[in-house]
């Protein structure tokens, strides 16, 4: 195999001319609050600085595009037609954390004699940049080029590739945040999914990450002295597929990272700063820069709760049939749904035969279109899951085959990669699906970096160390897991973390067991999850069995929505605590979690009108959750516009608050 790392050091050599001599040309860009600035210099090389209230947030860094033919996009550049414009508009989201969001910025448009150009963009909250190329014909792209320099050693919070040293470029996505300290104590031989987040000090958080990757690779970050750069998959030059599932896995990769049109943009790069961890979400840019939808109609496409199959294993009790893989097991599940007013029911990796690799076929134990019938009696949608490149095979005729049979969404898994081809494989898949109205649930998936606004019913992405861990991961605290990737990897989009849990364990507690898993954690975290994560297709991982047995818990998660008017984070600590405030319609809905401290919070009510009188239904920690994790308490308080919420976190906790107007009661 041909090492995956190759880029790397060609992307070095593309980069490695200095400033020269030449005084460069400057152009600068500020953010409509004038807190942002970026300077961009173009001379020798094309450089970029970005200030914040006159300092430095990021130093000179390079930026270029080296083609195929030896062009560097970005070296020797002599001047510039400068255009400049401002952008104030509303955007309506679809299935997205709030109804609508600001998109206001100031913008230069560089364009060069050489056929490419650059685009700056300030926003109050960050600033972005992309390429974009007016050449005739198609180009190679050898490498990118993309520093971000920092003045002083940032401590930062890192997720690695889990791949393996010779293939990092193969991984799921899925990792814990290391956070050892300063850029420079990172393992620099190791390459980091983005989004990836920097303290610059006093409180001040900086994100990068990136928007709108279409057939590109995505971007990975390399810790690079006391800055990170960029880091690219090549191109796959052969691929092989494997035997168990029919995955497709690179066993060599080419000296390119892309074959691009030569008229086309680039993924924007994004630098968010927050001025302080309960900011960080309050950010749109991913979203706002992902693309137009690129789809006309959108009306079928129906977000909800789904009851998962997989992380319980089909453990139903009480039954009178052999649960498993078959029609009785998940007509149980539907009759468990249509009962509780969940809106899908999941087949997971089972249904159709691994091995031959053929999505058209199931186990003989499955008749689909009976199970299809029997769902829409119940108003109740089915999803199937597949592998991606199983799927893609024969991705025309099996969207048809099973939209037309009235499927209404596949669960798309083990992409476990992000070069170009796999880019593009997603955006296949989705185009195609959405077709024939399915939805999708992509999983071993990279984040989704506005691909569910180009393609909205790509409802949920994986990309998270979510649930499923638990029935094998040793070592690892989820909780404090919990309240750090909600500050970072949400920054890019919808979560697939798969909550739900009703067997529950304090750290002391808990060990994994593949068939009957429990989380780490208190019930009242994994209800409170629900509200804090961003997923509008959100799995109940438990059994049905478990869900009626705990009927007041699954009262309140089915009494949840999904999609929001409204969110904001009220107060956190990145890795400590978070509380987030959603609103739906005239309800609002408080969720807290924490990691193994045990602490108290206090929430104000500010946001509820003046003149109103509220109910608030709590689900809280018990209080002796600290030993038994599935300790809980509901109650019922009045509440006002003056009012508070004062949270007490068990370790490992969570709380949770659904305020609804009161009710008038009229006498006679």
């Amino acid at each position: 195999m041909v090492l995956a790392l190759v880029s790397v050091s060609m992307l070095s050599v593309a980069g490695s001319n200095t400033f020269a001599a030449r005084k460069p040309k400057k152009y600068v860009v500020t953010s409509p609050d004038k807190e942002l600035r970026v300077e961009i210099t173009v001379g020798s090389s094309i450089g970029y600085t970005l200030y914040r209230y006159g300092k430095e947030v990021i130093s000179p860094s390079r930026i270029a595009l080296e083609l195929g033919d030896g062009t560097i996009l970005g070296n020797a550049e002599k001047r510039a037609r400068l255009t400049k414009s401002t952008v104030r508009d509303t955007i309506k989201t679809l299935y997205y954390r709030q109804g609508s969001v600001i998109e206001y910025y100031n913008q230069i448009d560089l364009k060069f004699p050489k056929g490419f150009g650059l685009q700056f963009r300030a926003y109050d909250s960050g600033i972005a940049y992309r390429f974009y190329t007016t050449l005739k014909g198609d180009r190679n792209i050898i490498s990118e080029t993309a520093e971000f320099n920092f003045p002083s050693d940032y401590k930062c919070w890192m997720a690695f590739s889990n791949g393996k040293a010779d293939n990092q470029f193969k991984t799921s996505f899925e990792n814990t945040y290391t956070t050892v300290g300063p850029v420079s104590g990172m393992d620099g031989s190791k390459i980091a999914f983005t989004p990836t987040l920097f303290d610059i000090g006093n409180g001040v958080k900086l994100t990068i990450t990136e928007s709108d990757i279409e057939s590109y690779p995505g971007m990975f970050l390399k810790a690079d002295g006391q800055g990170v750069k960029g880091v690219f998959a090549p191109v796959p030059a052969k691929t092989e597929v494997t035997p168990k599932r029919g995955e497709e896995i690179v066993a060599e990769y080419s000296s390119i990272i892309a074959k691009v049109k030569g008229a086309r943009t680039y993924p924007w790069r994004i630098m968010s700063i927050a001025a302080s961890d309960k900011d960080i979400l309050a950010d749109n840019l991913v979203y706002l820069l992902g693309g137009d939808c690129k789809l006309v109609n959108t009306v079928w496409i129906k977000p909800g709760k789904v009851a998962w199959d997989w992380w319980n294993g089909w453990a139903l009790t009480g039954v009178p049939f052999k649960a498993g893989i078959n029609n009785e097991t998940y007509k149980y599940f539907i009759d468990f749904a249509a009962a509780n007013g969940i809106e899908y029911v999941i087949l997971d990796e089972g249904w159709s035969p691994p091995k031959g690799q053929d999505i058209m076929t199931s186990i003989p134990e499955i008749d689909l279109e009976n199970l299809v019938r029997y769902a829409d009696s119940k108003n109740v949608g089915l999803i199937i899951w597949t592998v991606a490149y199983v799927l893609d095979k024969k991705l025309d005729e099996a969207c048809k085959y099973y939209g037309g049979m009235g499927i209404k969404g596949m669960k798309v898994d083990f992409i476990d990669r992000d070069d170009q081809k796999a880019v593009d494989m997603v955006e296949r898949i989705a185009a195609k699906a959405a077709e024939y109205h399915l939805i999708i649930d992509f999983h071993g998936m990279f984040k989704p970096a506005g691909l569910n606004r180009r393609y909205p019913n790509v409802l949920n992405c994986e990309g998270v160390f979510g649930e499923e861990q638990v029935k094998w991961e040793k070592d690892f605290v989820h909780p404090e897991y919990d309240v750090t990737f909600p500050y970072i990897r949400m920054m890019s989009g919808p979560v697939d973390y798969t909550q739900g849990a009703m067997r529950n364990a304090t750290k002391e507690n808990y060990r994994p067991i593949y068939l009957k898993p429990s989380s780490q954690g208190t019930r009242s975290h994994q209800v409170a999850a629900y509200i804090v994560f961003d997923s509008p297709l959100v799995m109940l991982c438990d059994s049905p069995s478990e869900y009626i047995k705990n009927r007041e818990t699954t009262d309140f998660i089915t009494s949840i929505p999904v999609v929001w008017d409204g969110s904001r984070v009220l107060d956190g600590k990145v890795g400590k605590n978070i509380v987030m405030l959603r609103c739906k319609g005239d309800s609002y809905y408080v969720g807290a979690l924490g990691n193994l401290d045990e602490q108290d919070l206090s929430v104000n009510l500010s946001f509820l009108q003046r003149d109103k009188k509220y109910t608030a239904t709590i689900y809280e920690d018990g209080i002796n959750a600290d030993k038994n994790a599935e300790d809980y308490s509901i109650r019922n308080i009045n509440v006002t516009h003056d009012s508070g919420l004062q949270i007490h976190l068990m370790p490992g906790g969570g709380y949770s608050a659904i305020i609804k107007p009161a009710v008038e009661v009229t006498a006679k």
